[in-house]
């Protein structure tokens, strides 16, 4: 499975980053971390793809 088909939840974001789920939405809604995917209700998460170009773009800038 490539990751332009993989998507990631918060839980998991979380854990990648060794933050707590609350870091991970709080920086979602001040613009630090892409956007999330509704997916369904209740159901929301990220494309790692878009994780991954994230990084890589904050990784440049460092």
């Amino acid at each position: 499975m490539t990751s332009h088909n993989t998507y990631l939840a918060d839980t998991q974001l979380a854990d990648r980053y060794s933050v707590s789920r609350s870091t991970i939405w709080r920086w979602s809604h001040n613009g630090r971390l892409t956007k999330p995917v509704k997916i369904s209700p209740g159901c929301t998460r990220w494309r790692l793809a878009d994780i991954e170009a994230w990084e890589a773009e904050k990784l440049s800038h460092d």
